[in-house]
């Protein structure tokens, strides 16, 4: 609990029952006087029959304790949503979750049946690690806490090399393993049962299919783009839900410009929040203070230098848990620091992508198609020949990836290194190993789809919740702020599946039908502007400003059994001459090392700051 006392700072609780102990650290937003946990729950003839732990928020839990009292006469003793879970897995059992429309990971223990119940939210927005060793098992909301029982759960600290692999390649751990051996991430859209002694049945509960339905003519469009309206409205009224004051992010983007807009005709006083950099042309901000003033809500601004970048990193890759080598991590590390003065809640706008297809390279397939019609042999030939091409030459990419089918050429939105680039780097290089043991399962579900809903169904199960999520609940709850996330609702994503491919992807643009939806509410510079993609400026820096902070972390890595230095240090020369942009891959490489550093070595010791904030509501 102590190890991640930042999610929770209000109050601490704990509970034991035989076999089985609950620890909680809260964090408050609704029925601040009530609601503690560990939290019992009992039908009037049991009222101590269940303990409940619950990370997240349910969001229709009014509507489902009016259900639950009108139908089944379910009684309740607060006015939180915490009851609701416990009452409603009571009554209706596994089905229940599927009725939560909400962000979650949740554990109940039946001291009746002397069975545990768990479940995580269908996107994967909330965390939820276990292991199980001679010892017992754990569960946690963060791997740090996991690790410290390991002496008592009898497993070892070992790295995954496997999943090493994984990381540099997709620049995330992808689910539901880590990077040590004996921990395991349950996965999003799961529920499971234990029974102490046993091995946990799993079951999927939620499995997102796109049902994408013809547009036929001008009033089945404007239909259409009246449901999204409607749906994320509606999103965002109930995601407004707290007893605390809810805040927004706000970036130069239609998705968070579409969210704060919304939530401003729920709470007209409502703070946005955006950060920028000391570098012209890696920064939002203007843009964001444009937004800020045409929806008319206060704007909050936070600038980061290198300097802060290099400083903070190690202390942000010790509440990251697993490495994320994804750089808008770090500002939104501090824009999250800066908001919670403010606000105790804030909105986001992640999931608009993968719902309503938002990301460049979903216009791949267009540009592509094409290659679609030269024969395989011949594609074949053209991959031989682009591997000749010296790396950095015009095309020789596009002619790489035009060589490959879908399943080969796309695993993401990030892709760090090539196999090819991957074996110089690398030393347990694995050629066994390789994206597609990620995406083959993800592939096979969606064969009937068109590429793009393939490429946003693939990123659903891979990069959503490896990176995007990863990020926004670690950078936010690290400083005891809670991120909500509108786009990822149930209610959306029925209304986003049905939105068919000429919707989504034009020649001129993604998120055509979102765009045409949020076009009343939305800054008219802001509607159709391209994305960015939160751009931070390491290709810069990593020449200039942390060229020596990177050989520094690069010389005192003791991963020499796991990664040449010789070859990072190659990269991080080129990158510095100009020869080749290495910058993701070297910020890849930096990420781990520093991880390594304080989860293998433990040589590295971020000083973690006391939880305090000015403000409470």
């Amino acid at each position: 609990m102590r190890c991640q006392r930042h999610r929770g700072p209000d109050e601490s609780g704990t509970w034991t029952g035989g076999e089985v102990v609950f620890g909680f650290n809260r964090l408050s937003m609704i029925d601040l006087e009530h609601s503690h946990q560990p939290l019992p729950w009992g039908p009037p003839e049991t009222p101590q029959r269940y303990t409940l732990l619950f990370n997240g928020e349910i969001y229709n839990y009014l509507e489902l304790r009016a259900e639950l009292t009108e139908r089944h006469g379910a009684r309740f003793v607060t006015d939180g949503d915490s009851e609701t879970i416990v009452a409603a897995y009571h009554y209706w059992g596994e089905a229940a979750v599927t009725r939560l429309r909400g962000m979650f990971a949740f554990l109940i223990w039946d001291t009746q049946k002397q069975t545990l119940f768990g479940a995580r939210d269908p996107f994967g927005i909330k965390p939820l690690f276990y292991a199980a060793g001679p010892g017992g098992v754990a569960f946690s909301s963060e791997k740090k806490s996991i690790l410290e029982l390991a002496p008592l759960l009898g497993i070892k600290q070992e790295l995954d090399r496997r999943s090493l692999q994984h990381y540099l390649t997709l620049q995330y751990v992808p689910e539901p393993a880590s990077l040590h051996t004996a921990v395991h991430r349950i996965e999003s859209g799961t529920c499971f049962t234990l029974v102490p002694g046993e091995e946990p049945v799993t079951k999927r509960y939620w499995q997102p299919r796109f049902s994408p339905t013809p547009v036929r003519g001008p009033a089945d469009a404007e239909a259409l783009y009246g449901r999204i309206a409607d749906v994320l409205s509606d999103s965002v009224r109930m995601h407004m839900r707290a007893d605390v004051t809810v805040g927004s992010f706000l970036s130069g983007g239609i998705d968070s410009t579409a969210i704060a807009a919304l939530a401003r005709e729920h709470n007209p006083d409502l703070v946005t929040f955006t950060t920028g950099f000391e570098r012209q042309g890696y920064s939002e901000v203007d843009v964001a203070a444009e937004s800020a003033a045409a929806i008319g809500v206060k704007h909050v601004v936070r600038t980061v230098s290198a300097r802060e970048m290099m400083d903070a990193l190690p202390l942000i890759v010790w509440y990251l848990d697993d490495p994320v080598a994804d750089p808008a991590l770090v500002p939104l590390w501090f824009i999250a620091r800066e908001a919670r003065k403010h606000v105790k809640v804030v909105l986001s706008g992640e999931g608009a992508d993968e719902l309503f297809g938002g990301y460049t390279i979903y216009r791949e397939p267009l540009s592509l198609a094409p290659f679609e019609r030269v024969p395989g042999s011949l594609r074949k030939f053209m991959g031989r020949v682009s591997a000749k091409i010296p790396e950095g030459t015009r095309g020789k990419d596009l002619l790489r990836r035009g060589s490959l089918s879908l399943e080969d050429r796309y695993y993401g939105n990030a892709r760090i290194f090539r196999d090819d680039q991957l074996r110089g780097v690398l030393r347990t290089f694995d050629p066994g190993t390789g994206h597609r043991d990620i995406t083959a399962p993800h592939y096979r579900e969606s064969v009937s789809w068109d590429p793009v809903t393939r490429m946003q169904h693939v990123d659903l199960f891979t990069w959503l919740r490896g990176d995007i999520l990863v990020k926004a609940d670690k950078m936010t709850m690290a400083n005891s702020l809670e991120l909500r996330v509108p786009f990822l609702d149930p209610e959306v994503f029925r209304v986003a599946a049905e939105v068919p491919l000429e919707e989504k992807i034009t020649k001129e643009t993604t998120k055509f039908a979102l765009r045409q939806a949020m076009r009343r509410i939305v800054p008219a510079h802001v509607l159709n502007r391209r994305k960015l993609g939160f751009p931070v400026p390491i290709r810069l820096w990593l020449k200039d400003e942390m060229y020596e902070w990177a050989r520094d972390i690069v010389m005192a890595s003791q991963t020499d059994a796991l990664i040449d230095k010789n070859a990072v240090m190659r990269l991080l020369e080129e990158h510095k001459a100009g020869t080749l942009d290495h910058s993701r891959r070297i910020w890849a490489l930096l990420v781990f090392m520093l991880w390594h550093g304080i989860f293998i070595e433990r040589r590295i010791t971020p000083v973690v700051p006391e939880p305090h904030y000015p403000v409470k509501i």
